[in-house]
């Protein structure tokens, strides 16, 4: 069975349990799911029953598609994802933003906890990522072409939509709500960075560094998905601060700022829609 047909069976599979056909969708990072909890006329989907699906272990990702409303806007919403360091393969990391997209998702905002290198951030404030370096040695487009999902060499010069970008600053004011923009490097972990690799970083001009995303966003691109990515600065990077880093700082600072943060996509996902 192709990477295609098995989006096509557990797209058909979320169908089947929900009449709703969103076509926003949400990827909540580490301690960034509460968001999740107040959708309305949810249907929650543990990723364990949905066919091919990778089931997310790290700690911090709850594993669950949850399918409701917004503002009275459809929307689905994954709390958690599967990792590179998880020893998931590549293709594993993006088969859920495949489904999505063959479920009829066109829109899709990503989040994650980051780690500050951009000493002009604080711990726990938001920054809307503007574009990426991708460092994991590795890409899901690896292999033969999915003509179905896209074509062969996809362009990434807007990786992270502009339009979606300006509704985003736009919110955020209206908000009141500080928001950094810069550019987000992806290494695969899952160790933390030393400091002379968070320097090397800094030089090749990354405002915050992480495990996650830019797969996703690689992938959510080749099937002509607009994407949008806001990180979280659960902590700064080694050697910027004094602490040792730790999993429980991100997951204690991510669920501080999520509850906050959780308002955010409220006002923005009404705004999405409209395009």
């Amino acid at each position: 069975m192709s990477e295609y047909e098995k989006a096509q069976e557990a797209a058909r599979f979320i169908a089947r349990r929900t009449k709703l056909r969103p076509r926003i969708s949400l990827v909540l990072g580490s301690g960034l799911g509460a968001f999740a909890e107040s959708l309305k006329d949810a249907t929650i989907i543990p990723y364990k029953e949905i066919p091919h699906f990778p089931v997310s272990t790290a700690i911090g990702h709850a594993g669950r598609l949850v399918v409701g409303k917004c503002s009275g806007v459809a929307v689905a919403a994954m709390q958690g994802r599967a990792h590179y360091y998880e020893g998931y393969t590549i293709q594993q990391v993006v088969f859920p933003v495949r489904v999505l997209r063959v479920f009829g998702v066109k829109t899709l905002l990503l989040t994650n906890a980051a780690g500050g290198i951009n000493r002009r951030m604080r711990q726990g404030g938001l920054m809307l990522i503007t574009d990426h370096i991708n460092l994991q040695g590795t890409n899901p487009l690896l292999g033969p072409n999915e003509e179905r999902f896209g074509p062969r060499f996809p362009d990434m010069t807007e990786a992270y939509s502009k339009k979606l970008r300006e509704i985003a600053r736009r919110m955020a004011r209206r908000q009141k709500l500080r928001l950094y923009e810069g550019v987000y490097a992806a290494v695969h972990g899952p160790s933390y960075e030393t400091p002379a690799e968070i320097r090397a970083l800094a030089r090749l001009g990354a405002d915050a560094v992480g495990m996650s995303t830019v797969p996703e966003v690689i992938a959510a691109n080749h099937m002509g998905m607009r994407a949008l990515g806001i990180s979280c600065v659960t902590n700064m990077a080694a050697g910027l601060s004094k602490k040792k880093l730790s999993h429980d700082e991100v997951l204690e600072t991510g669920e501080r700022v999520g509850k906050q943060f959780s308002t955010f996509p409220a006002a923005l996902i009404p705004e999405l829609a409209k395009i």
